[in-house]
């Protein structure tokens, strides 16, 4: 985002730096050959006009070509051959769990009779979602994260993925198994009745995942299901339709060295709950 502005105030000020020559060297010429003034004004208007169409123009042309970026660029997080001694610590440090969120974290849905004002009209979904809610048909209209794909395949290879969601299991299984794409990344799986009811929020029991709480930790966008496990937490901004969402990505570093610490807590206990960063 700061190259694209910094491409576009460029852009405006070498046009600037243009027209500003060309007013200049028009007042130089009239000055030598004694032009009437109107001549003189009537170049200066056309170049103002210039201008004011390029500078029009140029949001347009940097919106098409952000598009573009955002659309066929190709995502990569360098994933280099450890070291011995990297080796060497992980050997001896137990393979941590991820418990991921679903709704607002990896993905956002509504159903055809909720067209929520969160999602812009005409914003395509990635899939849809047809399940039964006591006895009543209802289609799902579900949007991915952005790079949430590249992600799970990233994190799959240094944590053991555990999806645990507040949504009933009839939604939640169908949504993983989306998310899932038979890669078999996303087997265990916690849903509402696994949840506890408090102060009109589900928070989530991260014991039912495993007990040990130095090898667990949960990626959600709501502080209420973590609350009685704040050091075991990573929040992330929730999530609705902003293609230019970069959260996860941002998380890569991060996760990439968590998984070398003994016990999750000596890291995530510290003021990562309370930053916005991400």
């Amino acid at each position: 985002m700061l190259k694209e502005l910094q491409m576009g105030l460029r852009a405006c000020y070498m046009l600037a730096s243009r027209v500003w020559t060309c007013i200049c060297f028009l007042l130089r010429k009239q000055n030598r050959q004694n032009q009437p003034i109107s001549c003189l004004l009537a170049s200066i208007n056309l170049c103002s006009l210039n201008l004011q169409c390029s500078v029009k123009i140029i949001p347009n042309l940097l919106n098409e070509w952000k598009l573009k970026v955002v659309q066929h660029q190709p995502v990569k997080y360098e994933l280099f051959p450890l070291s011995p001694l990297s080796r060497h610590r992980l050997s001896i440090v137990k393979r941590k769990v991820l418990v991921l969120d679903l709704d607002e974290t990896l993905i956002h849905s509504h159903h055809d009779s909720n067209s929520r004002q969160l999602i812009k009209p005409g914003t395509p979904h990635d899939f849809v979602l047809k399940v039964v809610i006591e006895r009543n048909p209802v289609r799902f209209l579900v949007h991915k994260r952005p790079h949430v794909d590249f992600f799970l395949d990233i994190v799959s290879q240094w944590y053991e993925l555990v999806v645990f969601t507040a949504s009933m299991e009839i939604y939640g299984a169908g949504v993983a198994d989306k998310l899932d794409n038979n890669r078999g990344i996303l087997k265990r799986r916690f849903y509402r009745q696994h949840c506890t009811p408090d102060l009109g929020t589900y928070t989530k029991d991260l014991t039912a995942v495993t007990t040990d709480l130095t090898s667990i930790f949960i990626l959600d966008n709501s502080p209420g299901a973590y609350r009685s496990y704040p050091d075991n937490a990573i929040p992330i901004k929730s999530w609705f339709s902003d293609p230019m969402d970069t959260a996860l990505l941002n998380l890569l570093p991060v996760l990439d060295a968590l998984r070398f610490t003994q016990d999750v807590r000596s890291v995530l206990s510290r003021n990562l709950h309370l930053h916005k960063i991400w």
